[in-house]
């Protein structure tokens, strides 16, 4: 149990945080929650061991190993999987041992082979593998240097050789930043098997959803342990920040924000599901406003100049590379009201789209047109990267509004959070949420009619995300998402397309229902992978020994996965008793006087929560007996 007793923290004379009192049980799974500068790094690096306590005790027990990603990794020409695997410390000093045993005294090398099949050794290369996979590395990629990969790819090499290690305590500050959703789904999947203790910095909150049970929330100089999920918390704080009168103003304008986007969504919906499906992430919205109060960033796009139909069409166009096609016959009409989101795996084409629709990349075949009112907001990677590093935030501006007076843009500035002496600070002094801030202000100013944007969440905290969902839902503009932030396009997107086999189609469902799309694509790719029919030919007639010992082996390999599902099943049944005592409760017809109005609120509450906690546990039971039975099937052929 990792425990802090009166516990605090200053940092360059300020104090983060004090008479902190938390306990962490084994296996719990923790967000770590804050605004920008409350501490959450500090205690990351107290956890780590590589920052004191200013007073108080902290922790831990000495037996266990802790996993952290770096943040850095060193330009060599190891490849890749070698790299993942030396995460697993125990196993590569193993191998490298057996792997070169002369010299190595029989007893020590009798006892490495021990240790090693201890360990199951021999299937960790084929893990690590696994791991790479689900990260988006390729088969060529698992052999190349690490010195050939960008920055991007490398923190995924990190995020990698973190996941090899044998850890007993799991810390991963923002892991889904250089990921794509489909890389951040299989993260989901791993995390929630992983049945150490893990705490988790992150602002997907979708992710966080998915994967932690507790929020543990720094605010005030405080720290406080919530129990539930992300959204469980946002709704306990809320009702915190409605007692005071200022906050509960503010969120009543941002609940009146929504209601009215609502409205609008559902004059203009086309599709049921997608109807459906965007009502409800709304809903969900609303009950977030609350803790948007405090927000300090609240920005619009300005209004286009002009706004003409269409503004940009894609007609039959091939874009690819060196006369290769990539994705073939597009067909995209963008209108003031188109709200598009892209989807696809990683690697199948998605940004290739994208810059064929903005210019960037020429046609193979095929039309592009452009209105001659069109003005582009482009926001990509390559965008935040081409930032003058010498100019100041001021200064880039400067360049773009002309006349316009100092005040002016200083405010304008300020509602990126750039002020005071960051307005004059040389952008490359700038973290990356800095920089992707500023690139978004530099876009803004300039009034675009379309804006495309390529994972613009990267870098930006919870806050920030926030405030550019509201101000794309209030974009008198066409937008087109490309973005891992499941939230984002749940609430900005009413149209989604797929990238998928060299072809950029409709999607006709919503975001969740692509989730499950990922799923089964993966598991038919895995499929096809397996060459049965030669392991088929190269079986033998087993006698009735093997045929025990092979029993024994099946029994051994599907015994964990019978163990998590009958925790599941344990689970389910303590929820369904939880939820029939409360709904017993709820029969009692004193509790609806107007006397008990806390405790329906509070029964009520408690009801939703165990109903969202039994839709969690069946759809992990489902994909877990789905996977059992895949298993089962393979033994048996």
């Amino acid at each position: 149990m990792i425990e802090l007793k009166n516990a605090a923290i200053r940092r360059d004379g300020r104090v983060l945080f004090h008479d902190a009192n938390v306990q962490i049980h084994p296996s719990w799974k923790v967000g770590l929650t804050g605004n920008n500068g409350t501490g959450k790094s500090s205690l990351f690096a107290a956890l780590r061991g590589e920052l004191g306590l200013d007073s108080g005790e902290l922790h831990i027990p000495s037996a266990w190993h802790i996993g952290h990603m770096a943040q850095e990794i060193a330009s060599t020409d190891q490849p890749a999987i070698d790299f993942v695997l030396s995460g697993d410390t125990t196993w590569y000093a193993l191998n490298a041992l057996i792997s070169q045993p002369d010299g190595v005294p029989a007893d020590r090398l009798a006892a490495a082979y021990s240790q090693f099949d201890d360990i199951d050794g021999y299937r960790i290369p084929a893990k690590a593998a696994q791991i790479m996979a689900g990260l988006g590395f390729s088969q060529a990629q698992m052999q190349q240097p690490v010195a050939s990969f960008s920055g991007g790819w490398r923190m995924r090499l990190n995020l990698a050789k973190t996941l090899m290690s044998r850890a007993d305590l799991l810390l991963l500050d923002e892991p889904t930043n250089h990921l794509d959703l489909d890389a951040i789904l299989w993260l989901e999947d791993w995390l929630n098997d992983y049945d150490g203790t893990l705490v988790l910095i992150s602002h997907d909150q979708a992710f966080l959803d998915s994967v932690v049970g507790h929020i543990l929330h720094i605010e005030q100089q405080q720290l406080t342990l919530y129990s539930g999920n992300y959204s469980q918390f946002v709704r306990t704080r809320s009702e915190r920040l409605a007692q005071e009168q200022q906050a509960y103003e503010k969120q009543q304008a941002t609940r009146a924000h929504l209601e009215d986007f609502i409205r609008r969504f559902k004059a203009k919906a086309s599709k049921a599901k997608q109807a459906q499906s965007r009502v409800k992430q709304l809903e969900r919205m609303a009950e977030l406003a609350p803790v948007m109060a405090d927000n300090p960033f609240t920005f619009n796009f300005y209004p286009p100049d002009q706004l003409t139909s269409p503004l940009l069409t894609l007609e039959h166009a091939s874009v690819g590379y060196d006369g290769q096609p990539v994705v073939k016959d597009i067909n995209l009409t963008i209108t003031p009201d188109t709200r598009l989101g892209l989807l696809g795996m990683n690697g199948a084409g998605k940004s290739t789209v994208i810059k064929g629709l903005v210019g960037e990349l020429p046609l193979l075949s095929g039309t592009r047109k452009a209105a001659d009112s069109l003005t582009l907001g482009y926001f990509n990677q390559h965008q935040m990267d081409s930032l003058d590093s010498h100019a100041s935030p001021m200064l880039m501006l400067r360049r773009l509004a002309g006349m316009t007076s100092d005040a002016d843009l200083r405010a304008f500035l300020g509602s990126f959070d750039f002020r005071g002496e960051r307005i004059d600070t040389p952008s490359k002094l700038f973290s990356g949420g800095e920089r992707a801030r500023l690139t978004l202000a530099l876009i803004v100013w300039q009034r675009p009619n379309v804006l495309v944007l390529d994972e613009p969440t990267n870098h930006l905290d919870l806050q920030m995300r926030q405030a550019l969902t509201l101000a794309l839902q209030n974009f008198a503009g066409a937008v087109i998402l490309v973005s891992h932030d499941r939230e984002m396009i749940a609430n900005v997107c009413d149209s989604l397309y797929l990238v998928h086999d060299g072809q950029c189609t409709v999607f006709d469902d919503d975001i969740s229902a692509y989730s499950r799309w990922l799923a089964e694509t993966r598991k038919q790719q895995a499929e096809q992978n397996v060459p049965r029919e030669t392991i088929k030919a190269t079986e033998k007639i087993l006698t009735k020994e093997e045929q025990r010992k092979k029993s024994a082996e099946q029994r051994k390999l599907t015994a964990p996965i019978r163990k998590k599902i009958e925790i599941d099943e344990n689970k389910l049944e303590k929820l369904g008793e939880n939820l029939a005592k409360i709904e017993q409760q709820l029969t009692d017809t004193h509790l609806y006087d107007d006397s008990r109005k806390a405790d329906l609120l509070s029964l009520l509450d408690e009801q939703a929560s165990i109903k969202g906690q039994v839709e969690a546990v069946e759809e992990h039971l489902m994909n877990l007996m789905m996977e059992l039975e895949e298993m089962e099937s393979e033994f048996s052929d």
